[in-house]
């Protein structure tokens, strides 16, 4: 903590924004539901909201849920992470670090977090998916908001990051909103994959940059 004082301290506005907004704001809230979750407490309005989304359960919705969780879902996200690894290996060996810190320590993170918490699943309908881990936090959520942001940075100099930007943003909410519209997973367990998996990357981003400049980043 006194670390990250210390560079609010000598930040420049980019910085920090990004520590704010992207690391510590995030972090405050992940800890203030985790908290709760220790001490058992309930979320008045998590069961309610799932069973509203559920009043507006098709058949098509169905499929395009099952479509977004099956990508968003490891048997996608890894081995694409993979490739890409593979290919920033061969022609940006920095980015590669970068690229497997982010993406493989959000996936490790999220399993030691779920291994902590333990959360059960929602059992309000009967399933389309069935899961065997813990709720909390929601590792599809995670992994996909890990997976954009880190291509989001890796991007952000290009021409294409806009389109990037766009789509993954679309793209995570998309993996988030499915995992609640199949009620595998409570409110919480989706906002704080999302969070967790944005303050890890921008976390990596922020150090492996002052590490390479040996000075705070813009």
């Amino acid at each position: 903590m006194a670390t990250l004082l210390t560079r609010a301290r000598t930040a420049r506005p980019a910085q920090l924004l990004r520590l704010l907004i992207g690391i510590l704001i995030p972090l405050l809230i992940v800890g203030v539901v985790a908290e709760d979750l220790v001490e058992k407490a309930r979320f008045a309005f998590e069961t309610p909201l799932l069973l509203w989304i559920h009043s507006f359960a098709t058949p098509s919705l169905d499929r395009l849920a099952l479509m977004f969780t099956t990508v968003g879902g490891v048997s996608v996200i890894a081995p694409l992470s993979a490739v890409i690894l593979a290919f920033l290996w061969w022609k940006y060996r920095s980015l590669a670090y970068f690229w497997a810190l982010s993406v493989g320590g959000a996936a490790a993170l999220n399993v030691i977090m779920k291994l902590v918490f333990h959360r059960a699943r929602p059992e309000l309908w009967p399933r389309l998916v069935q899961e065997s881990d813990a709720s909390f936090p929601s590792g599809h959520s995670m992994y996909s908001m890990a997976f954009v942001v880190a291509l989001i940075l890796m991007s952000w100099r290009t021409p294409y990051r806009l389109l990037v930007l766009v789509l993954g943003v679309l793209f995570t909410l998309s993996v988030g909103l499915s995992r609640l519209y199949l009620g595998v997973h409570y409110p919480t367990d989706v906002l704080c994959g999302w969070l967790s998996g944005l303050a890890w990357v921008l976390g990596v981003y922020s150090i492996m940059a002052n590490h390479r400049s040996g000075q705070p980043s813009s």
